[in-house]
């Protein structure tokens, strides 16, 4: 019996016991501590990416096929030196499977208008796979883990550039290159609570355009 009694009064091993409890918090909490820095650690990474990016595709090759050669004074029926309407150029939208005309509503119905036109087509048209591989590659570079489905470029109206110019493009466009659907894969919990990192776009207007006379 007074043995027993000893047993339970014992308080030797009490520090082992509470460490054991604690331990595996504190190991969670470290986890959750690290993943929130490499959350935003790789959300920063993917904002530089972008500004880099779009640096480059301003500075670049068109990534719709054509459009750096269009004549809107010969072919889109807008007086030489005027500048190309937004009805004209109602903008582009590339990703790595081509680019899309995108239309405008005027008269707001929902519907985008059947004579919204991009110049070069009504829909779609091919996108310099060259082009865009290499801008893809030079966001890699500071990011790997961007691939091509992730980059989507969109060419908007600016206003700029006039119709017939014989020095580059009809149009200056605006450019945002955005990154999206990106994955995060957190080291506490892996592979049950995985998710995205935010999308993330940045715009500058088109400078060169001109492979041969671009960086």
């Amino acid at each position: 019996m007074r043995h027993t009694v000893r047993f339970w009064r014992e308080a030797q091993g009490a520090s082992a016991v509470e460490f054991a409890l604690v331990l595996p918090v504190v190991i969670l909490f470290l986890l959750g501590i690290i993943d929130v820095g490499r959350f935003i650690w790789n959300t920063n990474e993917i904002e530089k990416a972008v500004q880099i990016g779009t640096r480059w595709a301003v500075a670049t090759d068109y990534l719709p096929v054509g459009l750096e050669d269009y004549s809107y004074a010969v072919s889109g029926g807008v007086p030489q030196g005027e500048v190309v309407p937004q009805s004209k150029f109602t903008g582009f939208a590339c990703t790595s499977a081509g680019c899309m005309c995108e239309g405008l509503d005027t008269d707001g119905d929902g519907v985008l208008d059947a004579e919204a036109k991009c110049g070069v087509t009504d829909s779609t048209v091919a996108v310099d796979a060259a082009a865009f591989g290499n801008l893809v590659g030079r966001m890699q570079s500071i990011y790997a883990g961007i691939g091509p489905n992730n980059v989507e470029v969109n060419y908007d109206w600016s206003g700029l550039g006039y119709s017939g110019d014989p020095n580059g493009s009809d149009v200056d466009p605006l450019v945002t290159v955005t990154v999206k659907d990106v994955g995060f894969r957190p080291i506490f919990l892996a592979g049950i609570f995985d998710f995205g990192l935010p999308d993330l776009s940045y715009t500058l207007t088109m400078e060169d355009g001109e492979g041969a006379f671009s960086n």
